[in-house]
């Protein structure tokens, strides 16, 4: 019988984190908030409200603190967190059922969007200049937001456990207005939302890792009818999401006829699925959607099973050519590799955390990321109705430049961010830790670059594979393989720090961040502004 203590370790160990940055030069100012010269320490409290179709009302109460210094022009960071677990009660899953409204006796302190000034220069960087927190609900589980983000996007923010998404207007930073909220009545076939992708137009595709709100059949948007085991459970969806939070379309994840045998759930579901999406990526001149299956996010939380085949190997494509009308073009388990660990989780293609896609028109290819292997996958062409993945990097190899002397094993090491240049150029991938079989140093975390250009360029003529001991710790011996550039360690001893890290890229230079003492890790992201171009921002994540 295998083992199950590598699943409660990454639930101590990494529960989530987002962190997003700024690409964009020529920076502009913000509108500065009204009466910002007034004595620093004063505090402007605003609420905004937004009634969901459960009848109840939600709420972004600010609490901004105004500072001398109007007409600066304006960095923000945004850190999606919120509070630690009441003492005795409820975490994990079991907070899912019996999360709290604000009014609750003896709850928690309310989730809250920080807003950190991050303008260089400034006389209050880096201190938290808005705190803006979130009612009714508590423990939401602050989970991701989009990867990307435009200049004139709402953010989507998602309440893992409430089963709440947010949407979030920042069009006047520091002051945040609440524009949307996605309850769990507006979407019966879909729970647990974890990551989401914005289009050009605003709107956004957004990953529901969980199943539907009651176990058994249920009816998506087009008629397409899917069987689930219940909250939290399998199988999830994919939704589009407009700037107000409306639910413009449910789809199913998984597909109609049954999936490999090898799918388990618990309870079973029939037919056999392993649609658990958690990342998302957009390729819209391609017309492709991406996501990647991780788990049954309810058995991996509450319950500790044996059963690692929870734990998912597969990628899915849909062609989103009508958006409103996604369609599953296929769904591809990822190779295993030649690393063979003591649990099944630990193998290289379990628990496909992320995705990233190239960025050119001339590129076609896309990334995965996977925390239970450690690993790193490549297909030459979404486009393919029969894509070929391949692994192309272990994480062994970057641990092994950071530290030569120790037994880097990576199984279970909770790699999460994945994230191409604009370029195409380079690759930046976050790991959370060592895995439990190292001979140390395992809570030392890691920031890497890769050169992928030779990959990228190679089109469908690419070789790499990792299918040999030897490239596990050196990396691939084939030409077009992945470069290692940098490593970045990131070592934090304390407590708190071993549940999640931040880290943000600027250009091509990745560095860490950290979070504010006694919240819960969430996401966050860093804003800007160009008076030339559309501002972009980039997020990193990990769960």
């Amino acid at each position: 019988m295998v083992g199950i203590e590598p699943f409660s370790n990454l639930r101590r160990r990494a529960i989530v984190l987002i962190a997003l940055a700024a690409t964009a030069a020529g920076l502009v100012a913000s509108p500065p908030l009204a009466g910002a010269d007034a004595g620093a320490g004063d505090v402007v409290v605003s609420t905004s409200s937004v009634k969901g179709r459960d009848g109840t009302t939600y709420t972004v109460t600010n609490h901004v603190v105004r500072t001398k210094g109007e007409g600066q022009r304006k960095e923000w960071l945004l850190v999606w967190t919120g509070d630690a677990s009441v003492p005795g009660g409820p975490v994990g899953a079991a907070s899912h059922a019996a999360h709290r409204k604000a009014d609750g006796e003896g709850s928690a302190d309310p989730d809250f969007l920080a807003v950190i000034d991050a303008t260089k220069g400034s006389r209050d960087y880096g201190k938290v200049v808005n705190t803006a927190t979130i009612g009714p609900l508590l423990q939401n589980e602050p989970h991701h937001m989009q990867y990307v983000w435009h200049k004139g996007d709402k953010v989507y923010a998602g309440g893992l456990l409430s089963d709440t998404t947010y949407v979030f207007d920042v069009a006047r930073l520091p002051q945040v207005r609440l524009s949307g909220v996605v309850t769990a009545t507006d979407t019966p076939c879909g729970t647990a939302p974890d990551a989401f992708t914005t289009l050009k137009d605003g709107t956004a595709y957004g990953a529901y890792m969980g199943g539907p709100n009651v176990p058994g059949p249920c009816t998506y948007t087009h008629g397409e009818v899917r069987t689930g085991n219940g909250a939290a459970g399998t199988p999830g969806e994919v939704l589009r999401l407009d700037q107000s939070g409306r639910v413009r379309v449910e789809y199913p994840a998984a597909t109609e006829a049954a999936e490999p045998d090898t799918c388990h759930s618990i309870p079973q579901v029939d037919p056999p699925t392993c649609a658990n999406p958690h990342g998302i990526r957009v390729r819209e001149d391609l017309n492709r959607l991406v996501t990647s299956d991780f788990a049954e996010v309810r058995s991996l939380m509450l319950i500790p099973s044996a059963d690692f085949y929870i734990a998912r190997d597969t990628v899915r494509i849909y062609d989103i050519a009508q958006r409103d009308r996604p369609r599953l073009l296929s769904v591809s388990r990822l190779p295993d590799g030649p690393r063979k660990e003591p649990f099944l989780i630990e193998e290289e293609p379990r628990v496909v955390m992320e995705t990233a896609l190239t960025n050119e028109r001339h590129h076609k290819g896309g990334f995965v990321s996977t925390m239970g292997g450690a690993s790193i996958y490549y297909t030459p062409d979404i486009t393919d109705p029969k894509p070929k993945w391949r692994e192309v990097f272990d994480d062994t190899t970057a641990f092994t430049r950071l530290a030569p002397e120790l037994d880097n094993r990576v199984g279970m090491d909770g790699g999460s961010w994945l994230q191409t240049s604009a370029d195409d150029r380079y690759l930046y991938h976050v790991v959370m830790r060592r895995g439990d079989e190292s001979s140390g140093g395992k809570d030392t975390g890691m920031v890497y670059v890769l050169d992928v250009r030779k990959l990228v360029d190679a089109g469908k003529r690419t070789r790499c594979n990792i299918d040999t001991m030897e490239e596990v710790t050196r990396g691939g011996a084939e030409p077009d393989c992945p470069s290692l550039v940098s490593v970045l360690p990131v070592e934090d001893p304390t407590a708190a720090a071993r549940t999640g890290r931040r880290w943000t890229t600027s250009g091509r230079a990745p560095a860490a961040t950290t979070r504010r003492r006694g919240s819960r890790p969430g996401s966050c992201w860093r804003t800007t502004s160009s008076p030339r171009r559309r501002s972009t921002a980039t997020t990193a994540s990990a769960w």
